[in-house]
């Protein structure tokens, strides 16, 4: 057992996860995005109660441990890009140098993966999230709206520079030893014919599993329609040929702590956990 509830099913009913809320800032723009600091009422990415400066990682950690004894791995998922903030590392410093017995994990949406990877080397990552939502250029151009490489690109020209990053980092990644796991959105009409190409493509670069997951409409996507249960177990069955699928996935908060299968606790915002 991997001992992670985000990459092993046996591991998600039985250990537990703090995502740490450091990383606001983020370096692309996907159409079905809304990110949300102050949100307390949703548990989806992209949300977080609030962002936490590094300086109060060990406080949080310790606490949050001290109520979910389980947590067994610290993880960096947003509430923006976990690698388009610099607090991302220095925040895993200080979890590595106080707390060296917990796994470090973090998402990304790997367009600074294959710059990153000595940095995230150095903060002891052993687990990391790329989520990969098309190969084809005209398929990212209804995705994503821009990236910010040198020069701020857009369209068909944002989307090739995207996952030609996207793919390089996983390989680099997987090489290096890191256990890495693709998160890929299903939008229906979009996405949906494109879904065995990812798997096959992130496959080949060195990806171990694959998480499929449903649209929450929202943003320009708020009109769009999320997949039927159908949908999801069709575009499953198709990239299981490539990868295995994991199935378990509960769509974190950037706030997340606690054991997936059995439900979280607010930390950043429980008064218990500040008294």
């Amino acid at each position: 057992m991997l001992r992670h509830p985000c990459f092993d099913h046996k591991a998600h009913r039985i250990v537990g996860r703090l995502h740490l809320p450091v990383a606001p800032k983020c370096n692309i723009k996907c159409a079905y995005c809304e990110r949300e600091v102050g949100c307390v009422h949703e548990s989806r990415p992209g949300v977080a109660s609030r962002v936490i400066s590094p300086e109060e990682v060990g406080f949080y950690v310790e606490k949050a441990i001290s109520f979910i004894p389980q947590i067994e791995v610290i993880g960096v998922a947003g509430p923006g890009d976990a690698l388009a903030n610099e607090e991302t590392f220095e925040a895993l410093k200080q979890v590595k140098a106080k707390f060296p017995e917990l796994k470090i994990c973090l998402s990304t949406n790997g367009l600074a993966l294959p710059e990153s990877l000595p940095k995230m080397l150095g903060v002891g990552v052993e687990f990391v999230s790329v989520t990969v939502n098309f190969i084809s250029p005209e398929v990212g151009a209804k995705l994503l709206r821009w990236v910010k490489a040198e020069h701020k690109l857009e369209g068909k020209d944002a989307a090739s520079f995207l996952v030609s990053k996207q793919l390089e980092g996983i390989n680099l990644a997987s090489q290096a030893g890191l256990r890495v796991k693709v998160n890929t959105v299903l939008v229906p009409g979009v996405n949906d014919d494109e879904v065995t190409a990812i798997a096959r493509e992130v496959a080949k670069a060195g990806a171990s599993l694959m998480n499929i997951i449903p649209l929450i409409p929202l943003g320009e996507f708020r009109g769009y329609r999320a997949p039927t249960r159908k949908e999801l177990n069709k575009a499953r069955s198709k990239a299981a040929h490539y990868l295995p699928q994991f199935l378990a996935c509960k769509r974190c908060r950037a706030d997340a702590a606690g054991i997936p299968a059995l439900g979280d606790l607010n930390v950043f915002n429980s008064k218990a956990l500040c008294a």
